[in-house]
């Protein structure tokens, strides 16, 4: 036993070690004087507008707390610092309105506009002269002083600032208004001139750990004015920032993360950080053109995902990284953060592989952890979660309040209740991207529309995608121009298709295998119909503790209990709630549907995708039957569903109840109770 204590502490010390060499290098930076091309450009905001089922979903966003924080949550409401008062000048108000600016312009509301305009406006029109920004500081307050490069001291946090970046570029998108690029020359002026003296690192680590959120705005701008020293500003800021480029290629980092929860280098391990991370090396590819860091990205992800990845097609984030066991929880900010961050990462490098990851994880992870009224949120969701209650669970962040599991509008910390809007709408906006040659990429489908300048002669065009997916496998494009236009569009084959049919016009063309990006290029006619049909069937998959999920398309499928739900009061987090299954949920699915699962799973299509769908149980439009018997000691114990232990076979050896049972699977984002990853029995 005293040879085991050394051994902890002797590799304990070489953990801290590690990081902190880690710490001291990175991936190599060559410096360029342009960016790399990027493999898919956004669309301005708002020329794709919501439709269908994901249109009724912004709708509730824009009625519930997306359309109305500054008006229910008191932080953003009284005396808002980026309004010029006295109150919130951190993170919650731009986390806010980087959803809600892109809310306002999909739904075109007339109203949300004014609302974020008023902030936006006020910060445009209180820029420093020396180029700082944001909200007026203490220092400014007592002096009447304004910042200035000789006192860059007295400012404040850099990180808020690159969020309302974030929110001022895709305005500026969506407005093209003229204040926008002269604002963003200044403030980069100011921190080509202050960084060495006020350094990224200087006021908190959570600035240099998201330095990369910094660096991507500076990059954007350099795309509008070319000038070269905004690339050197890019790599100054990545100099004094987290080596994240080096720790994702570094395979120590994610096995250290996996095996300690201490509080030393915990910030190199917090999921949300993790989650902006991601697309840490890509930016710097974008910069450089040093295919390393590709390499870096794909090893990371990969890694992240094996050891500490869960099946809705997120990674543990509680708020650490803490394993693959499906009992392990989930914060909100690290889904609505990953999809953001892959959905750049799309942009700069095209492969399929993150598509792939952002379409699993916005259709499984991020439906589930909010109310049906959107104004309500869990701050760690579970995978097999059988009960929604106060407790301490199995998370690197208990909490003595055990808040962090129930659905409440200020339950757990407020980050997610301000960050949460921007899930659906950034995947919204990146549901088509332009590409190099003037066409058009359907890259992630859902009911939209989008309008867009294409071709040679940047002809008009507007096509109409109507679908009911991600439950049903039919898309249809229909194309609406004036005049005949010659462009490409590309198509992603999900890799979990085996072959896609594509037709025109009711003809079929061409038939292709999953995993690519086809194109069609053609001249395009008024009343074009492009049909494209991706035949989805039932597979199973290997996840945490020897556990099976259950798969249709882009869908993973949870077992359907029965929600009871209660209101609650709590002295400091007020009103929540909680959930509790009404019937059984120990139940482990027989082996023969792992080895033959289409003949083995009944699917059923219960009821059409309306276009007032909601992602709930009465809403759940397909349902899957399978054979199950229930294992009697697979109980809660601490608050979570430990996995039943199985052999290296993945067959449970413990006391089975043997009257087999047909249970029903639903989509897991219609679930706010569930079993996901089932164990196996004979």
């Amino acid at each position: 036993m005293m040879y085991l204590k050394k051994l902890l502490v002797t590799y304990s010390f070489i953990q801290v070690a590690v990081i902190g060499t880690m710490a001291q290098t990175s991936v190599p930076s060559k410096y360029s004087s342009e960016l790399g091309q990027l493999k898919y450009q956004e669309v301005p905001l708002g020329s794709i507008k919501p439709e269908g089922w994901l249109l009724h979903q912004l709708q509730i966003m824009r009625n519930g707390t997306s359309g109305h924080l500054d008006e229910v949550y008191w932080k953003v409401k009284n005396d808002n610092g980026w309004l010029g008062g006295k109150g919130d000048g951190w993170e919650e108000t731009p986390y806010w309105l980087d959803g809600a600016v892109p809310l306002a312009y999909q739904l075109d509301d007339v109203a949300l506009k004014e609302k974020v305009l008023k902030y936006i406006n006020w910060t445009l029109n209180n820029q420093r002269p020396s180029g700082y920004f944001g909200p007026i500081t203490k220092w400014e307050r007592e002096t009447g002083k304004q910042i200035t490069i000789e006192t860059c001291e007295k400012g404040e946090d850099w990180w808020p600032r690159m969020i309302m970046l974030k929110v001022l570029k895709q305005y500026y998108t969506a407005t093209n208004d003229n204040r926008v690029i002269p604002f963003m020359i200044k403030y980069f002026d100011y921190q080509k001139k202050v960084l060495k003296k006020c350094p990224i690192g200087k006021w908190t680590e959570w600035a240099q750990s998201r330095a990369h959120d910094n660096i991507l705005m500076v990059q954007w701008l350099f795309s509008k004015t070319k000038d070269p020293s905004l690339l050197q500003l890019a790599s100054l800021i990545q100099s004094q920032a987290f080596p994240w480029s080096s720790w994702l290629g570094n395979r120590d980092w994610v096995i250290h993360a996996a095996a300690f929860q201490n509080d030393s280098a915990w910030m190199s391990r917090h999921g949300v950080n993790v989650a902006m991370a991601l697309k840490d090396p890509a930016v710097h590819f974008q910069r450089t053109g040093d295919s390393s860091y590709l390499k870096t990205l794909k090893t990371g992800f990969t890694d992240l995902m094996t050891l500490h990845g869960l099946p809705m097609g997120i990674f543990s984030a509680d708020e650490d990284l803490h394993g693959n066991d499906p009992v392990q929880g989930t914060e909100l900010c690290a889904v609505v953060e990953a999809q953001y961050s892959l959905e750049e990462i799309i942009g700069i490098t095209g492969d399929t592989y993150y598509m792939e990851a952002l379409e699993r994880m916005t259709f499984n992870a991020l439906p589930t952890q909010t109310t049906d009224d959107y104004n309500n949120k869990q701050y760690f969701q579970v995978a097999n979660q059988v009960q929604v209650e106060r407790g301490v669970y199995n998370f690197s962040l208990p909490f003595d309040r055990e808040m962090n599991n129930v659905f409440g509008m200020r339950s757990g910390y407020t980050c997610c209740l301000a960050n949460m809007h921007q899930g659906w709408t950034k995947f919204t906006s990146h549901l088509w991207y332009r590409t190099p040659v003037n066409g058009l990429a359907a890259l992630h489908y859902s009911p939209n529309r989008i309008t867009a300048k294409v071709g040679k002669n940047n002809t008009e065009v507007a096509i109409y995608e109507e679908t009911a997916y991600p439950f049903d496998d039919q898309i249809n494009f229909t194309f609406s121009t004036k005049n005949e236009v010659a462009f490409p569009m590309q198509l992603r084959i999900p890799v979990w298709c085996n072959e896609a049919i594509i037709s025109l016009n009711g003809k079929e063309i061409r038939r292709e295998k999953g995993g690519q990006i086809i194109t069609i290029d053609r001249i395009w006619k008024n009343g074009d119909q492009l049909t494209l049909l991706l035949p989805m069937t039932v597979t199973t998959s290997n996840w945490g503790r020897n556990s099976r999920v259950i798969e249709r398309g882009p869908l993973v499928y949870a077992l359907k209990l029965e929600e009871s739900w209660e209101k609650e009061q709590d002295e400091k987090e007020g009103e929540y709630f909680t959930v509790h299954p009404k019937g059984d949920w120990n139940y482990g699915i027989l082996e023969k549907i792992v080895k033959d699962p289409i003949h083995n799973l009944e699917v059923k299509k219960i009821k059409p995708v309306s276009n007032d769908f909601v992602w709930n149980l009465a809403n759940a439009p397909i349902e899957i039957s399978a054979q199950a018997k229930k294992i009697p000691d697979w109980k809660v114990i601490n608050d979570v569903a430990p996995q039943p232990v199985s052999d290296r076979t993945g067959i449970y050896k413990g006391k089975v109840i043997e009257e087999v049972k047909t249970i029903t699977l639903v989509p897991y984002g219609c679930t706010k109770v569930r079993v996901v990853a089932f164990p196996v029995v004979k």
